[in-house]
């Protein structure tokens, strides 16, 4: 299922706010409308919010490619900035838009030319996303056995990607060749990526998927019924740390103490090295009404003061390992990590 989809000037996102109950594509042609798309999570997942803000800039360029040359620069840097600005942990939104930057220093080329290179590196990163995730899945399937039971947290599939995904790419992979025995789906409170997306992904692919509440993981781990977890992540540090949505460090603990394996399932782009440790990684912290509410129901008094971390960050001694388009990746994850990019 291909959650962001380009036409030559227009961009049609699948608000995943909808889901499962619809299936709603939006049409955008202008930039403040997809760094609105970005934040208030239409289209989310760290890789599908890169491409996502990727194409942004395309149709940023569109708007003002009849500009004179300079006005032209001095929008599109505005255009940055303000797709910069909608989420601030996921750090492929970053490396999408550093490529886009590279493309608009070509000083020396007409604007029609930069708008034509601009849309060209999009679907690039397009592209190279759902190779990433293809090859992610064919290597980290090879770690998992047949009847292998699996417990996912959030959303880390083609809908959180430019297609096939990450930790459900694994998953996808691992199925295909026919090990998957059971798919544990945590909820994923407080916005249910989990019970709302991941569950509707795997029911859609025929995969066996079980649903249960974020509260239950350490049950089913202690009645032995998961072999495995396998995750995503929004930004990896130089020394194997992970932020992933909240409630992922909770899970790892879990699986830690029960002797449970951890993966992290995350291409290339997740990674950050300019960051030493997970607790560099800045934490978005999203509308208190999110935890309040559901949809339009209000759970709690209006007025309860309210957290609402959207991230927290998994320290690289409780991962097993983590599985990139670049290969598998275990301790000593700084070293590692380093002999891998470097």
């Amino acid at each position: 299922m291909d959650s962001v989809k380009y036409e030559k000037g227009k961009l049609l996102l699948l608000d995943q706010t909808k889901l499962p109950v619809q299936v709603v594509f939006l049409e955008y042609v202008d930039y403040l409308s997809v760094a609105d798309a970005i934040r208030s999570m239409k289209v989310r997942g760290a890789p599908a919010i890169g491409v996502a803000a990727a194409y942004g800039v395309v149709l940023a360029a569109h708007q003002y490619k009849k500009l004179e040359r300079i006005v032209f620069s001095n929008k599109m840097e505005e255009a940055l900035n303000k797709l910069r600005e909608t989420r601030p942990t996921a750090v492929n939104l970053f490396w999408a838009l550093e490529r886009m930057a590279k493309v608009l220093e070509a000083n020396d080329l007409e604007v029609s030319e930069i708008v034509n290179r601009l849309e060209k590196e999009a679907i690039l990163i397009q592209e190279e996303d759902l190779a990433m995730n293809i090859k992610m899945g064919f290597l980290g399937q090879k770690l998992l056995s047949p009847g292998v039971n699996i417990l996912t947290h959030c959303n880390a599939g083609a809908l959180a990607t430019a297609g096939y995904g990450t930790a459900l790419g694994v998953i996808r992979a691992a199925a295909k060749e026919g090990k998957v025995n059971m798919v544990y789906v945590d909820e994923t409170r407080p916005l249910l990526q989990g019970s709302r997306l991941t569950a509707f992904e795997l029911m859609e692919e025929g995969i066996p998927v079980t649903l249960i509440t974020d509260n239950m993981a350490a049950f089913f781990m202690q009645q032995g019924k998961i072999d495995c977890v396998i995750v995503g992540a929004d930004r990896i540090t130089a020394n194997g740390d992970v932020a992933n949505k909240i409630g992922t460090y909770g899970v790892a603990v879990l699986a830690n103490y029960h002797n449970i394996p951890f993966y992290v399932a995350a291409p290339s782009s997740t990674f950050d090295l300019s960051l030493q440790t997970g607790k560099d990684i800045p934490i978005e912290e999203r509308n208190p009404d999110e935890i309040r509410k559901i949809g339009e129901v209000w759970i709690a008094p209006k007025k309860v003061n309210v957290l609402n971390p959207a991230f927290d960050v998994t320290p690289h001694q409780l991962i097993t390992a983590i599985i990139t388009d670049k290969g598998i990746i275990e301790s000593d994850y700084k070293l590692n990590i380093k002999g891998m990019f470097f």
